[in-house]
């Protein structure tokens, strides 16, 4: 068959639609993934303080803890379980302290140290069945936290759910840019607008003179940042008080006016859609 003739034939094909339809019940306003280019960033920590500092903005909001192999998230939050089902079936999420919504995979196992060994396909499906098999209700702005790198879980979330865009955590390192670039590209291959990158462990306080030290050195995401068009949405520093308090299910007890531009982009991005 001649190539015209074969690009005749594929393209009368009709494109492959992966959406799937959320639970009954459940209305979502944004969907935010939370990416990194690899491991390591923090970028279940930047998932969330977003969600934290949504939350208290008054928005209803939840987090969906896409990372089945590494879930961080209810540690954070001091949730442990998930026990309730409604009338239809479908998992109702836990819910923390101060009402974020949260689903991860270690809610629904027996020990909370117990490995999860699937391999991708499973992993992928598990991911979609936390849209399509639990009651969200009523949610302002879902962040997923999904794994590192460009795998299985990330085409997932992006083929599957309605994604409005995502936020890309880095660190100040010098590879930073190679990174984040692998996570940008697939935003764009994806058609998944990028909203902005958070910088994580940018900096520290002295803690006797308060001056900030670049541990990792100058950072050069404002310049790459630049180079691509995308906004800085904020830098969070190494403090090891945040560390502590998430461990002890404490994240939302962390009060940082370190995401107040990230605030501000998602608050113009629901602005933009209602108008």
């Amino acid at each position: 068959m001649a190539d015209e003739e074969l690009r005749k034939k594929f393209a009368a094909k009709k494109p492959v639609n992966f959406k799937v339809d959320p639970a009954e019940g459940t209305h979502v306003k944004k969907v935010i993934g939370i990416v990194s280019g690899k491991g390591g960033v923090g970028k279940s920590f930047v998932t969330a303080m977003s969600a934290c500092a949504m939350n208290r903005e008054g928005f209803k909001t939840a987090i969906m803890d896409a990372d089945i192999t590494g879930p961080s998230i209810p540690k954070m939050f001091g949730v442990s379980s998930v026990k309730q089902v409604n009338e239809q079936g479908l998992i109702i999420p836990a819910s923390s302290s101060k009402g974020i919504d949260i689903m991860s995979i270690n809610l629904l196992m027996k020990n909370d140290t117990d490995p999860v060994i699937w391999r991708g396909p499973v992993i992928a499906g598990v991911v979609k069945q936390f849209w399509s098999e639990v009651c969200w209700g009523d949610v302002d702005y879902m962040f997923v936290d999904m794994p590192p790198g460009t795998g299985d879980v990330p085409l997932t979330v992006f083929q599957s759910l309605p994604v409005d865009g995502i936020i890309v955590v880095a660190t100040p390192q010098d590879l930073v840019a190679m990174i984040v670039d692998k996570a940008v590209n697939m935003a764009k291959m994806m058609n998944i607008p990028v909203i902005g990158l958070v910088e994580n462990m940018s900096y520290m306080k002295c803690p006797h003179c308060g001056e900030m030290i670049s541990i990792f050195g100058e950072s050069g995401l404002d310049s790459y940042a630049a180079s691509k068009g995308i906004d800085v949405l904020g830098r969070l520093p190494l403090d090891s008080s945040y560390a502590k308090l998430c461990d002890n299910g404490q994240a939302e007890d962390i009060i940082s006016e370190d995401l107040d531009q990230l605030v501000y982009r998602l608050k113009s991005l629901m602005d933009s859609e209602e108008q």
